[in-house]
């Protein structure tokens, strides 16, 4: 798997359904589930995690056009993983399980998650 951004890891850390923690910026220890990652631009989406105002436009369905609340990408860099057994941030790693498939793992604690 080949990555969009020149440099860029081609694995990731952190997946759909990870249960994150904000370790720098605005939203700083915020923790949330990860909704969307997006590759190619490095960033993930954390659900109820650095809201912001989009203004969205008129149109046909909604003549008014309105405001609405968002999630904002947050850069996966900010990102950690929360290790389920103990409830802490942790860095993973990867390392073979029982059938021999490559899985994440806690470096804190050495479970996979």
């Amino acid at each position: 798997m080949e990555s969009k951004v020149k440099g860029a890891p081609a694995k990731l850390h952190i997946r759909k359904g990870d249960t994150v923690k904000v370790i720098s910026g605005n939203a700083k220890g915020e923790t949330g589930v990860v909704k969307q990652v997006l590759v190619g631009k490095l960033r993930a989406t954390v659900e109820n995690v650095n809201m912001i105002t989009k203004h969205i436009k008129p149109n046909a369905q909604n003549p008014q056009g309105s405001i609405e609340k968002r999630e904002g990408a947050i850069h996966i860099s900010n990102l950690m993983v929360v290790d389920p057994k103990t409830g802490e941030a942790a860095k993973t790693g990867r390392k073979a399980n029982d059938k021999g498939k490559l899985q994440r793992f806690s470096k804190k604690s050495g479970n996979f998650i």
